[in-house]
């Protein structure tokens, strides 16, 4: 039970790291292409990392699950209502930040925004349906947004796909990410449904490894399982492109098969001496998870708010980086000092046990 504990906090502590890291570059115009989304179909690095956290949700499911199953049908709702409310709550809390946005003009869908929902949905599947049933809704999940997505003549286009359309009609164009130079948001309404599977893999995956007997097998069960899902996201591929922006059921499996992949591969190497400390090092961040994501999102939109010679702190920053590092290389030093300070929070919180959950 420690090793698994011990994959899982390391995973959930790397990701979220990683998370900081292609989060808090000094500028957006020089990042190394591996820390940057895919431009639109395929993915790099990056495209892996919320699909990982979707999947570190699930396997949470797994141990606080539990304590749900015993209270009655009402209690459930308020607890897991409760939770998911707050999570997209703070959600919205860090889009507003600093709240220099009119409410008319607030996004709405976000990353823990989707998280609760997917978190929402996927507790009741979890709680309510047996193994039979949780397949079988994973798989009208997966192969019903793929037709759904048909409903437009280019359905895997920015512009033209039915997960825009629906994003403006029930949000309104004001309410949606921008990014790409039009309203179209990656977390958007219709596209978390896909991202829901994302967690009930995680949590299949997890339970499976809990409660085996055989711990080796199971791992090479689930090696199997895991390449089986990259596989098929792959060949998937040239009929479901993946995309993440789309969160395209080919690639909710390619990322869920590599999440497998790389929890299996933290399991095997605690077995080894020499990585033991550096897994511990990384299980910190894991411990306090959403407080430490939401903290990193605040101090980097606070650094844009310190002046420093006409300037902001974050620019101050790059700049003096800029002066001993190549541009990319000072972006990234940039990232890497975001993600060291929020580190030393982890460790600081460990040290004193404090654990901020909801």
């Amino acid at each position: 039970m420690k090793q698994r504990f011990m994959a899982l906090d390391v995973m959930r502590g790397l990701t979220l790291l990683l998370m900081i890291l292609v989060n808090t570059p000094g500028s957006w115009s020089y990042v190394y292409a591996p820390l940057l989304h895919a431009d639109w179909h395929g993915a790099t690095p990056t495209d892996y990392v919320f699909p990982f956290f979707l999947f570190m949700v699930g396997a949470a499911m797994v141990f606080s699950g539990r304590s749900l199953r015993d209270l009655t049908f009402t209690q459930q709702f308020s607890k897991i209502f409760r939770r998911s409310l707050l999570i997209f709550l703070i959600g919205l809390f860090l889009n507003a930040f600093p709240f220099s946005v009119a409410l008319q003009e607030l996004r709405i869908p976000g990353v823990l925004q989707r998280i609760a929902l997917a978190y929402f949905f996927a507790i009741w599947i979890v709680l309510y349906l047996p193994l039979t049933g949780r397949l079988i809704a994973a798989l009208v999940l997966l192969l019903g947004y793929w037709l759904i997505l048909q409903l437009s003549a280019d359905p895997y286009s920015l512009e033209h796909s039915v997960v825009r359309q629906i994003d403006l009609l029930l949000l309104g164009e004001n309410h949606v990410w921008r990014g790409k130079g039009i309203a179209f948001d990656p977390e958007g309404i219709l596209s978390t449904l896909p991202s829901i599977v994302q967690v009930l893999i995680g949590f299949e995956i997890t339970r499976y490894l809990v409660a085996a007997e055989n711990k080796n097998h199971a791992q090479k069960m689930l090696l199997v399982a895991g390449v089986a899902m990259v596989a098929i996201g792959l060949i998937w591929h040239p009929f479901f492109p993946i995309n993440k922006y789309l969160w395209t059921s080919s690639f909710v499996l390619l990322t869920s098969g590599v999440a497998v992949i790389v929890l299996l591969a933290l399991i095997r190497l605690e077995n080894i001496a020499a990585f033991r400390g550096v897994l511990h090092a990384l299980t910190l961040p894991g411990k306090n998870p959403l407080f430490i994501y939401a903290l990193s999102i605040l101090w980097a939109k606070t650094m844009y708010l310190i002046p420093v010679g006409g300037q902001s702190f974050y620019q101050w920053l790059f700049a003096q980086l800029s002066l001993v590092f190549s541009p990319l290389n000072a972006s990234l030093c940039f990232a890497l000092l975001n993600v060291a300070l929020m580190w030393l929070v982890a460790w600081w919180l460990d040290r004193k046990k404090i654990i901020i959950a909801l």
